[in-house]
This record gives structure tokens, sequence and C-alpha cells, in this order.
């Protein structure tokens, strides 16, 4: 039987169809018996194919220089816990 980590673990196999067919079976048993795991498996579903309909979009450069700038601060302030 399958659990809900085993579920979450394999989602993204499982939305890439790249599971084998006995573990597919499984995925969908528990999906369609688990709402929380439903929930988790459509919204993410929705989302990519929302996603993937989008165009890209261009950030302004001030934006983009604010961002990038946070985002090496946060990667310089997280090297000290590994």
């Amino acid at each position: 039987m399958l659990t809900c980590k085993d579920f979450l673990t394999e989602l993204n196999d499982y939305l890439d169809e790249s599971v084998d067919r006995e573990l597919k079976v499984k995925l969908e048993q528990h999906v369609t018996e688990c709402p929380n795991c439903f929930v988790v498996f459509d919204t993410t579903k929705k989302t990519i194919k929302i996603y993937k309909g989008i165009e890209p979009q261009v950030i302004p450069e001030d934006i983009h220089s604010r961002l990038m700038a946070a985002l090496h601060k946060k990667m310089a302030a997280g090297k000290g816990y590994s």
C-alpha cells in the first residue's frame, strides 16, 4: 500500500508519465482514495498547465537588479548553515 509520502515522492515522475505501469496503477489508486493527495495532484497539474500556456515576460532592469541582490544576500546568509 502506498503512503502519502510515497505518492509525493513519485508525483513529479507520475506527472511526467515516466513511471512504470505497476507504479502508475498504485499511484492512481492512491490519488483516488486520498483526498489530500488528490488536491496536491490536481493543483500541481493545473499549475503546470497554466504555466506552460504563459508567454515569458521581461522583468524591468531595476527589479531584476533588486531581485538578484536579494538572492545573493539570501544565499550568502545561508552558507553558514552547511
